[in-house]
Parts: structure tokens; sequence; C-alpha cells
């Protein structure tokens, strides 16, 4: 992989750049990833605590429309949606960038989601090699570390106020900084090694695959229990969570005779997630509810597609409103028997 550097101001002009061109750029802020339109409010800061919101939604938006209709009488028309922008997003700490490769193995299973697959191919991702680090961070406990560029198209690690290691991880990154070229110049390895080696990982909080084991063989138990107790069903965890993509399909009239029929995102924690039309759900209680969210996570998605549907960002476990924490929970399975 080619490996270059650039400097915060021509960082800045790279932006400006991508911005006259028509494109969408996103930035973090503390709460969410929003679009901006100036270089100067670029923030690439890898000291920054996780937004509170995850960066999912530049390509699986929360509301999303599959396509408009007008309606009477004698038929209905239907009006798809136009494509969107081409996208581009800076600051993603490793935790969020590899999320989109994990969750686009089930928008690609048995049915491939044109929606999706087409924000794909027009987002290019920066990633941010990450020095942020609390209680909540398990990266490193899903095959992950704060210098992972899995996901990334192009990879920054900081090393100093004014000045960028740049990776060009995939195809599309090196094509999207090509004609900026003279805006890079050639890499300073030693100085990036020796900022790479100084981060520290968070401790490895659980073996991914001792909990599925224990999954594996645990189905009716009492351990979910107390978290059921307490859990509100609020859904906070799966809407911050960069890998939970469970949505529903509805159709809206928001006018007299027009509409739109729409992905709105849902969660397992919600009551009415598996109620039957007979008025039986399977998934009665909240324990057995958080039992889906624990064993999807670390079981289901596993078998399915070989990979764990979490990347240990710890986003659920800071804004939950009654304290519940998946990294300590899926940390006492391990020592289960």
């Amino acid at each position: 992989m080619e490996e270059l550097m650039i400097s915060s101001e021509n960082l800045a002009k790279l932006v400006d750049s991508f911005l006259k061109e028509g494109m969408d750029v996103f930035v973090p802020d503390s709460n969410r990833f929003g679009k901006i339109n100036s270089s100067d409010k670029l923030v690439l800061d890898p000291s920054m605590k996780p937004t509170d919101i995850s960066a999912k939604g530049v390509v699986f938006p929360k509301v999303d429309p599959i396509f408009h209709y007008k309606k009477d009488k004698e038929k209905v028309e239907i009006f798809e949606t136009e494509p969107g922008n081409k996208q581009i997003v800076f600051g993603l700490k490793p935790c969020d960038a590899a999320s989109f490769k994990v969750i686009e193995k089930v928008f690609n299973w048995d049915y491939k989601d044109e929606f999706f697959n087409r924000r794909m191919q027009n987002t290019i991702i920066f990633g941010l090699a990450c020095t942020y680090s609390d209680e909540y961070c398990f990266c490193t406990s899903c095959g992950l570390s704060p210098v992972s560029y899995e996901g990334s198209d192009l990879f920054l690690v900081r090393l100093s106020e004014k000045e960028y290691s740049v990776m060009v991880v995939t195809e599309k990154g090196k094509e999207v900084i090509s004609k900026y070229k003279d805006l890079f110049s050639s890499a300073n390895a030693q100085k990036k090694t020796e900022v790479i080696n100084s981060i520290k990982a968070p401790e490895k909080k659980f073996d991914s695959k001792k909990v599925k084991d224990w999954l594996d063989k645990n189905f009716e138990t009492d351990f979910f229990n107390p978290t059921g107790e307490i859990c509100l069903g609020c859904g906070q965890c799966a809407f911050v969570c960069p890998t939970c993509h469970c949505f529903d399909i509805v159709d809206e009239d928001y006018e007299y005779g027009k509409g739109r029929r729409m992905k709105n995102w849902d969660a397992c924690q919600f009551y009415h997630f598996t109620l039957h039309a007979s008025g039986h759900n399977p998934r009665d209680n909240q324990a057995k509810r958080y039992r889906q969210r624990v064993s999807h996570k670390f079981k289901y998605y596993i078998d399915r597609f070989g990979a764990i549907l979490c990347t240990g960002c710890g986003r659920c476990s800071r804004g939950c409103p009654v304290g519940i924490d998946i990294g300590g929970i899926v940390s006492q399975i391990e020592n289960l028997k």
C-alpha cells in the first residue's frame, strides 16, 4: 500500500476541492457526523471521544425513501429515488470505519440492496488512528485496534498538529486523490512508526470465541434476566450502534393522493419487533430481547457471515439510560460454565 504525507494546510485545500466539486463532506462533532460547507469546520482529533451517534447513517439513513408515489382512482405512478451526491467522510475511528465492511455482508446476502450499495460506491472513507480510550472501549476484543485500517479507503495518522501520514488502502482511495498529488509529499515512515507505537490500545475484555461457545450451548438461560429487569426497551443501543441494521418498510401518505415507501430503522429491543399478527410474541420480555441482541452480535452473525456484529465502540453502553454495559455483560459470559 502506498504511504504519503499531507500537511494540515494541504488537507484543508483538499477538503475545499471536494466541496467545490459538489461532494458532500462529513466530519465528526461531539454528537454525530454532519455535513460541512468549508474546510474551516474540519475536525480531525484522534483523542476525541467517539461521536454519540455512529456514521452508519451516511450510507444507511435512519429514514430512507425507496420510492415516491402518486395515486388516484385510475392509476398509481411511481417515482424512483434520485441517486445522492458523492460523499467524503473524514475522521472515522477504526471502530466506525470497520463497521461498513461488517454490515455490507447482510446487505448483499440473499438480496443486494441497491440503496446501500449505491451509497457505499459513492462514499470515500478517511479513517483516523485513534488515541481515545475509556472503560467502554473494547475494539481489541472484536479483532480491531486503534490503528486498524479495515473499511477505510485512506487512513490518516496524525503525526503532529501540522502533518498527517496517509495510507492509501483501496483503489477507490487511490483514484480519489490521484488528481491532487501535488498536495501530498513522501512518507515519513520513522515518525509514523513512533506515533503508532505510542498509542495505547484498550485492554482486551473477552475472548469472542469463548463467548460464542457459551451462546451456542445456552439458549434457554436465566443469565439475561437481571438485564431484562432494568432494560427500558428504548432502542438507544441499536440507534447509536454502527453495526445494527434492522429496518421496517412502511408506506406513508404525506398529502392527499401522494406518499412514499420508506425504510425506517427498527430494533430488536422493541416489543413490537417480533409481535405476530396473532398476538403471540416469541420474545415477550426484555430479557429475551436482550439475549437476542447479544446472540445476534456474538453468535448468529458469526454463524451466517463469519464476522462479529460489533466493533467495540462502546456507544451503546455510554448512552444507555440505565447503565447497561454490553462489554461487561459479554465479559461475564466468557467466564460462565
